[in-house]
């Protein structure tokens, strides 16, 4: 029998990497997917593919988050996965020293502000069945610093820790609503294309991005999506306020010291 049949999951940021790939990966497995992002129609275009539906959200508006609330007041699982390093649309320093106030705030916006907002959305979605998942995408740079990403850094720190509040907060509720927090490190998604390029020297460009990775290459969505499976079923009922890694063994004790992710 399908791991999610008769959920119905909801995933933020999934128009394109991680997140698409949890959409497909919940819909093979049974779930009703409801496929939300700020690009409305690469959203479109991920449900069409699943057999899904789809719905314009930007994780960092409260407004978004009541429209969806009015279209899906109830929900079995959400992921939060939308999320920016705030290097998308420029190069600016983000190091401690260097960082403007308003890069900050923008990363910690979508980040951290859009995972506290799509958690108290799917508490109040899950309540009246006293039960679901909620898995937030937190990063391997949540575990560690990251001296030129200070912002990005200290929001998936922060979005390690408001699921272990997550967690606890439901337990003492006495509702079966689990949180979980998955920590990728160097996944393949567009985000690396501008860095990689696809001029003749790719492969090197590939190879020194993961040069301090135990396991010498990048992880795939789909081997992230896999975990957000099984945190979504019932098979981990007994799983909350845990982080999983994925990292392809770099926090094992790699010498090197971590880039940013």
């Amino acid at each position: 029998m399908p791991r999610l049949k008769d959920k119905t999951c909801i995933v933020t940021g999934a128009a394109r990497g991680i997140g698409a790939a949890i959409a497909r990966a919940f819909a093979q497995e049974g779930a009703g997917v409801v496929v939300t992002d700020k690009d409305a129609d690469g959203a479109a275009n991920v449900a069409r593919e699943v057999g899904g539906q789809s719905l314009r959200l930007d994780v960092a508006v409260e407004a978004d988050w009541a429209t969806l609330t009015k279209t899906w007041p109830a929900c079995d699982v959400l992921v939060n996965n939308a999320g920016v390093t705030g290097f998308e649309e420029t190069m600016r320093p983000h190091d401690p020293e260097h960082a403007t106030l308003e890069d900050w705030r923008a990363v910690h916006a979508v980040n951290l502000d859009g995972t506290f907002l799509g958690c108290r959305y799917a508490i109040q979605a899950m309540r009246a069945k006293r039960a679901g998942s909620i898995i937030n995408i937190s990063s391997r740079s949540g575990l560690v610093g990251i001296p030129a990403a200070a912002a990005y850094a200290a929001s998936k720190a922060a979005v390690r820790n408001h699921t272990k509040s997550v967690a606890l907060y439901c337990a003492e509720q006495g509702l079966n609503i689990r949180c979980n927090s998955i920590h990728p490190a160097a996944i393949l998604t567009p985000m690396w294309e501008p860095m990689l390029g696809d001029g003749p020297d790719r492969a090197a460009r590939m190879a020194a991005f993961v040069a301090d990775t135990p396991q010498r290459r990048f992880g795939q969505p789909d081997e992230v999506a896999a975990i957000a499976v099984l945190l979504a079923s019932d098979e981990a009922a007994y799983m909350t306020g845990a982080e999983l890694i994925i990292d392809g063994g770099l926090l094992a004790g790699s010498a090197a010291t971590p880039q940013t992710y």
